[in-house]
């Protein structure tokens, strides 16, 4: 894996980790009870945005490391993936 390869995949991590932390302890504005007129009830009122981006990074740290020693390391190649699921690719040559 290069640098680029790691940096795009810790991007993707980052970005899912990040839709799933948003809703977490979010507080609307139908929650307070108190709906400024010309917004949905459903609007954030407290969103902590900076907290949940540093948790975020946190968690994608700790993801980003498995997933690239699991690459690196080759301890999962992309045939084993194809053996396991679909059986479509060739087996490997092996040479003495």
């Amino acid at each position: 894996m290069g640098v680029t390869s790691g940096i795009v995949l810790f991007a993707v991590i980052w970005f899912m980790t990040f839709l799933c932390v948003i809703p977490v302890r979010l507080e609307t504005q139908g929650d307070r009870g108190e709906i400024v007129p010309g917004t949905h009830a459903g609007s954030p009122e407290v969103h902590n945005l900076k907290r949940k981006a540093w948790i975020t990074t946190g968690i994608s740290v700790v993801i980003w490391g498995i997933l690239a020693s699991i690459i690196l390391f080759e301890l999962i190649s992309v045939r084993d993936l194809d053996r396991w699921m679909f059986n479509r690719m060739e087996p490997r040559e092996i040479i003495d």
